[in-house]
């Protein structure tokens, strides 16, 4: 198949560069997603040393759409992998940078990165993400659409080997707001917002772990 178009040569080098990651046995978390999971080793780097417990490995690539993930996973970037968790954040991206994507398109494609994860990954559990609120105003166009992707997608939990969590209110102030103390620019969050994550994210994530 295709690979993605030729505003995504940064994906494709980083997709070289993972191969060297499918060979850890000890890994238990997997992340993927777009560059809001891409730069949580660094711009959250408190909260990713608490998750090395779980030796987890970042697969998150800055730019990414729903389908240059499944490109990504289509050409064996999970091989070798045995995650017995796999955390997913995706799509913002699909409507950030096509402002005629439609919210069934994005939420069919995270639909089909999540059933090719399982195909690929049959012994993880997914833990799929509502995609974090874009746009530090409530009347940010891209707001409403985030609204409707999630809503198709949190019927993907089935309570077993696929988890839905969104966690889209613990960011937003009383009135809507994205604050920037936390996303400076309406689309990544700083230091404390990925402290949120984290800690929105845990008590679910530990449980699966243990299940």
């Amino acid at each position: 198949s295709a690979a993605p178009a030729t505003d995504q040569q940064l994906p494709l080098s980083c997709h070289a560069n993972f191969f060297a990651m499918t060979n850890k046995a000890d890994l238990k978390l997997l992340f993927l997603g777009d560059s809001v999971t891409d730069w949580l080793p660094r711009n959250g780097e408190s909260s990713w040393t608490k998750l090395a417990t779980y030796h987890p490995a970042d697969l998150g690539v800055m730019a990414d759409r729903t389908e240059h993930l499944l490109w990504r996973i289509a050409h064996g970037e999970l091989s070798g992998m045995h995650p017995e968790v796999t955390v997913i954040l995706i799509g913002v991206n699909n409507i950030h940078q096509c402002p005629d994507e439609q919210p069934q398109w994005v939420a069919a494609g995270i639909e089909k990165i999540v059933r090719t994860v399982h195909q690929e990954l049959p012994e993880t559990k997914v833990l799929l993400l509502g995609i974090f609120p874009a746009g530090n105003s409530p009347t940010d166009p891209q707001r409403q659409k985030i609204l409707e992707i999630n809503q198709i997608i949190s019927k993907l939990d089935d309570g077993n080997k696929t988890r839905y969590l969104d966690i889209s209110k613990k960011f937003l102030e009383s009135n809507e707001i994205l604050p920037k103390a936390t996303f400076p620019d309406g689309l990544h969050p700083n230091e404390r917002g990925y402290e949120i994550w984290y800690e929105a994210m845990q008590p679910l994530l530990s449980k699966m772990m243990e299940q």
